[in-house]
């Protein structure tokens, strides 16, 4: 049975409301689903703006509140991605999801981007999460996502993450191997977040082999590797009673 996999994957799931009708109604029924019968997810990812509500709505549990901040722009003001991160953490965030000024990196100005994360890094506290979107898709050659993953591992991330989900090309197993090669090599451990597109049993366990091909068997775990997504969820918990396979 595919229950073991299931689990598996819904433990290591950022369960994820960042749509442009997202309201109250709608967290409710997030942190609802949040806690499934077979486990909880590791997070909830949702709008800054519901981070004091989810906070109150999932006390007592064992799942975190992730939140965005520079979402989706990615743009370079230091100031304001420094004060929406203060906001989140105040509110009671969990985790932090920055958005790396890709289109910087893009130009060549490594420098603003690494100011950015730095800048935010030194807003979250230890015990909190850094996970930083590369933007994978818009950046597009592996020598631009290899360079942005070490910016964003030099200035303090704790994860880097592939997209925001809201570009035309979001994760790809191609931008992630390169991801997972940058983790490999860094001086410190980082985790690695798939996030944009993945819907299916199929998606969670192609982005979990190739997790294990490049960092090892075993390497996935919440505080490791994560997926950022809506409809996993139901995917993972649709094909519960369905044989299992290995990956």
């Amino acid at each position: 049975m595919s229950e073991g996999f299931a689990a598996e994957a819904i433990a290591l799931l950022d369960l994820t409301d960042l749509s442009e009708t997202a309201d109250e109604a709608g967290l409710a029924h997030l942190c609802e689903r949040a806690s499934t019968p077979l486990g909880p997810v590791a997070a909830v990812c949702i709008w800054p703006r519901f981070v004091a509500a989810a906070r109150q709505r999932l006390a007592g549990t064992l799942i975190k509140v992730a939140t965005v901040v520079n979402f989706p722009a990615g743009t370079a003001d230091v100031a304001a991605a420094s004060a929406e991160t203060a906001r989140a953490i105040a509110d009671g965030a969990d985790e932090i999801d920055l958005v790396l000024p890709y289109q910087a990196v893009m130009a060549g100005d490594d420098d603003t981007a690494a100011a950015l994360v730095g800048a935010v890094r030194a807003r979250v506290p230890p015990g909190r999460l850094l996970k930083v979107i590369l933007e994978t898709g818009a950046l597009g050659t592996p020598e631009r996502i290899a360079r942005a993953a070490r910016i964003a591992i030099g200035a303090g991330a704790d994860f880097i993450k592939t997209s925001t989900g809201k570009t035309r090309v979001s994760a790809t197993p191609e931008a992630a191997r390169v991801m997972l090669e940058v983790i490999r090599a860094a001086p410190r451990p980082v985790g690695f977040k798939a996030s944009g597109g993945i819907r299916t049993r199929e998606d969670a366990r192609a982005y979990l082999a190739l997790a294990e091909a490049v960092m090892g068997r075993g390497w996935p775990r919440p505080d490791t590797f994560r997926f950022g997504a809506s409809g996993l969820l139901d995917a993972l918990l649709a094909g519960a009673a369905a044989p299992d396979s290995a990956y």
